[in-house]
């Protein structure tokens, strides 16, 4: 039997995941306590909303781009991922735009 299998991770890469990981965890805790600075900011609600959704953002696609390993996928994958996004924002605004439709009739 073979001392080496396709599915052993060497150390290296055990190294640079982990040094990855600790460079993603304290990019979270930099945009956790901004996000927090901007609450405290005295802006209008909506400039302080849209800002907070811009970090969020930020920080949810670092999330799933790096531990659920989406930078390194195909494109497929993206497209799919896309497709979800326009779906959801079509489902997202389609009241307001019946409504809008409905008050100009």
């Amino acid at each position: 039997m073979s001392a080496h299998h396709d599915n052993v991770v060497d150390a290296e890469s055990v190294k640079k995941q982990t040094k990855a990981y600790l460079k993603v965890f304290a990019t979270l805790m930099v945009m956790t306590v901004l996000t927090v600075a901007v609450a405290y900011m005295h802006m209008p609600p909506v400039m302080a909303i849209g800002i907070a959704l811009a970090i969020a953002l930020f920080k949810g696609s670092l999330v799933a781009g790096v531990f659920m390993h989406l930078f390194h996928e195909h494109k497929a994958i993206y497209w799919i991922l896309f497709l979800t996004v326009a779906f959801f924002l079509v489902l997202l605004f389609w009241p307001t735009l019946s409504q809008w439709n409905q008050r100009h009739l």
